[in-house]
C-alpha cells in the first residue's frame, strides 16, 4: 500500500518515471512513500521498504536465508550440480569459504586491469554505428560490451562469444515469460533458464574449467580452479556456477546501469553539461544511477526462523522481497530522496546490496559504467532520446532496465 507525493520534487520524480513508463508496482518511483517499511501481501510473501529493515535482513543470514530456488522455483525441479556452490544462494559458513576463494581469484586489481581492454571494446562496438542518426543503446553497445568483458575475462574463445549471447538471451527471454504468464499454459516457457539454469552453458564452462585444470592460461576460470584457501579449492561445480553468476548477472547489471544513467542524464540537461565538461563526476554521477534507478530492484529472502522486522511477525517458509530501490528512496536515510543529485555526498545506496552478499563484480560494473558513458558523452555531444521513440523496459518484477533505448546522436 502506498501514501501519496508529497511535494514537487516527488511530483518531479512522478513525472520523470510516468513518462519513461517504468513498471506502475515500482510505486516509490513516483515519490510514493510505503504506508509501512514492512508489508505482508495477500500472497503470504513480505516485502521490505525500508532501508534500516533491509539492512537488518541482509544482515541476518540465520533467519533470512539466500537459499531460495526452492520457494521461487515451487514445481520447478533443478538439478542439485546447478546449486552447488553457487555464491549468490549460499549462506555461511560455506558463502564465507567460497567468498574468500572466489576473491583470490576475483580480485580488484584484475578488474583495473582491464580497462584500456574497455575503452577499446566500446569504441569497436561504437564504431560499428558511426555515421547513423540514431543508436538503439540496448543492442549496440549496452548489452554487448559486458558480454565481451566478461567473456575475454574468463577466457571464452572470441568464435564462442556469440554462444554466450544465446544462452544469456535465453535466459532473459524466459524469465520475461515466466513473469508475465502462468508457465502451466505456456509449455513454451523455459522455467529453467528463467532460473538462470542453461544445462548446455554449464556443461561448456564445465569442460573448460576442468580444461584449466590440466592445462592453465592466463584468464579468470584458470585463477579460478587454482585459488585456494586453508587448503581448499573450489569444486567444478563451484567453479562453473561462480563464472554463470558473473556472467548473467553482470552483463544484465552493467547493462541496465548505463541504460539508466543515460536517461537521468537526459532528464537532467544541466547535470548532462557539468558531466560532459568534466569526466572526474562521472564516478559520482554513477553512484547516483545506482541509487535513483537502482538497476536490481528487488532481490529476495528466505525466512527460515521465526522473527520480526519492524514489528510484523515473519515465519519460517516465507519468501522475503527486500527492495533496494525504495530502500534507495528512504527519506530516513537520504535527503531529498527522489532528487537526482550526482553531487550528493556521502551516497551510503545499496544498488550493489550490503555486508556478505555485497556484489562482488561492483568494481567492475562501476567501471564499465563509467568508461561507456564517458566516451558516449565525448563522441556525441548531441546524444538525447528520441521523442517519437520512447524506451522500453523489461517486464520484471525485480530489475529496472530498458529492453530497448533508441537515442537521437545528430
Amino acid at each position: 500500500m502506498t501514501g501519496t507525493p508529497a511535494g514537487a520534487q516527488e511530483t518531479e520524480a512522478a513525472a520523470f518515471v510516468d513518462r519513461l513508463g517504468i513498471n506502475d508496482e515500482f510505486f516509490w518511483l513516483r515519490g510514493h512513500r510505503p504506508e509501512h517499511p514492512v508489508e505482508v501481501n495477500d500472497y503470504g510473501i513480505v516485502n521490505v521498504y525500508g532501508y534500516k529493515e533491509v539492512l537488518e535482513v541482509v544482515g541476518d543470514p540465520k533467519t533470512f536465508s539466500s537459499d531460495v530456488a526452492e520457494l521461487i522455483a515451487g514445481d520447478v525441479e533443478i538439478d542439485p550440480e546447478f546449486s552447488d556452490g553457487t555464491l549468490l544462494q549460499s549462506d555461511p559458513p560455506d558463502h564465507t569459504k567460497l567468498r574468500k576463494i572466489i576473491s583470490k581469484a576475483f580480485t580488484r586489481g584484475m578488474v583495473a586491469a582491464l580497462e584500456p581492454r574497455m575503452v577499446e571494446i566500446t569504441h569497436e562496438l561504437l564504431d560499428a554505428v558511426d555515421g547513423q542518426d540514431s543508436i538503439e543503446m540496448v543492442n549496440d553497445l549496452a548489452y554487448p560490451m559486458p558480454i565481451i568483458v566478461i567473456s575475454e575475462l574468463l577466457g571464452v574463445p572470441q568464435s564462442d562469444r556469440d554462444l554466450f549471447k544465446t544462452w544469456v538471451d535465453r535466459m532473459a527471454h524466459s524469465a520475461v515469460a515466466l513473469t508475465s504468464g502462468d508457465r502451466d499454459l505456456d509449455e513454451d516457457v523455459d522455467a529453467q533458464a528463467a532460473m538462470r539454469v542453461v544445462p548446455e552453458m554449464f556443461q561448456y564452462l564445465r569442460e573448460h574449467a576442468a580444461e584449466r585444470r590440466t592445462k592453465p592460461r592466463e584468464d579468470l576460470l584458470t585463477k579460478l580452479v587454482e585459488a585456494e584457501v586453508d587448503g581448499e579449492r573450489l569444486s567444478d561445480n563451484a567453479v562453473v556456477n561462480f563464472a554463470n553468476e558473473l556472467l548473467v548477472v553482470g552483463h544484465a547489471t552493467t547493462s541496465a546501469l548505463l541504460g539508466n544513467t543515460l536517461l537521468c542524464l537526459d532528464a537532467y540537461p544541466e547535470h548532462l553539461s557539468a558531466v560532459r565538461g568534466n569526466p572526474d563526476l562521472t564516478p559520482g554521477l554513477i553512484e547516483e544511477s545506482l541509487r535513483y534507478l537502482s538497476p536490481i530492484a528487488t532481490a529476495y529472502k528466505a525466512c527460515v526462523a521465526e522473527g520480526e522486522l519492524a514489528g510484523v511477525p515473519v515465519h519460517p517458509g516465507q519468501l522475503v522481497a527486500i527492495s533496494l530501490s525504495a530502500a534507495n528512496r528512504d527519506e530516513r536515510m537520504f535527503a531529498r530522496p527522489h532528487v537526482f543529485d550526482p553531487y550528493r555526498d556521502p551516497n551510503p545506496h545499496i544498488g550493489f546490496g550490503r555486508g556478505i552478499h555485497f556484489c562482488l563484480g561492483a568494481p567492475l560494473a562501476r567501471m564499465e559504467g563509467r568508461i561507456a558513458t564517458d566516451i558516449l558523452l565525448d563522441r556525441f555531444p548531441k546524444m538525447r532520446t528520441d521523442p517519437d521513440n520512447p524506451p522500453s523496459f523489461l517486464p520484471l518484477p525485480h530489475v529496472i532496465s530498458t529492453s530497448e533505448l533508441p537515442l537521437l546522436v545528430r
